[in-house]
C-alpha cells in the first residue's frame, strides 16, 4: 500500500507523515491520497475530520489509521490483496528460516565455548 498525503493543516500533515512513514509515496504513484478537505470524485481519496461521513473521524490513534487505510485498500484494490498478502508471509517465512538458522549458528558457537571454558577449569 502506497499513501500520500495532501492536509491543509501542518500539523495533521507531519503526524501522518511521521505515523505512515513506510508507506509514504508521491502522489502520482500512491494507492490512497489522504486529505483533510472533502475530495469530489477522487476515487483514492480517504477523508480524514471531524465531520459526519469522513473515512476517519478525529480524534484517532495510529492503529486506527493502518487499519482504516488498510479497509480502503482492500475495496478499493481487492484484486491484489490476496497476491500481496501471499507475498508478505513468503518473505516472513524466509526471514524466520534465516532468523533460525542464525540462531541455531549461534547456540552451537555459544555451546562450543561454555564445553572449552569448562574443560579449561577442570585441566588445571
Amino acid at each position: 500500500m502506497k499513501v500520500a498525503v495532501e492536509c491543509q493543516s501542518p500539523l495533521l500533515q507531519k503526524s501522518l507523515e511521521l505515523f505512515l512513514a513506510k508507506y509514504l509515496s508521491s502522489p502520482k504513484k500512491s494507492d490512497i491520497i489522504i486529505r483533510d478537505e472533502e475530495c469530489l470524485n477522487e476515487r483514492r481519496c480517504f477523508y480524514i475530520s471531524t465531520k459526519e461521513g469522513a473515512d476517519l473521524l478525529k480524534p484517532f490513534s495510529k492503529s486506527q489509521l493502518i487499519l482504516a487505510l488498510e479497509k480502503k485498500y482492500n475495496e478499493l484494490y481487492p484484486e491484489s490483496t490476496n497476491t500481496q498478502s501471499e507475498d508478505e508471509n513468503t518473505s516472513e517465512r524466509m526471514n524466520f528460516e534465516v532468523l533460525e538458522k542464525r540462531i541455531e549458528l549461534l547456540t552451537k558457537e555459544y555451546q562450543k565455548n561454555i564445553l572449552r571454558a569448562v574443560k579449561a577449569f577442570y585441566e588445571k
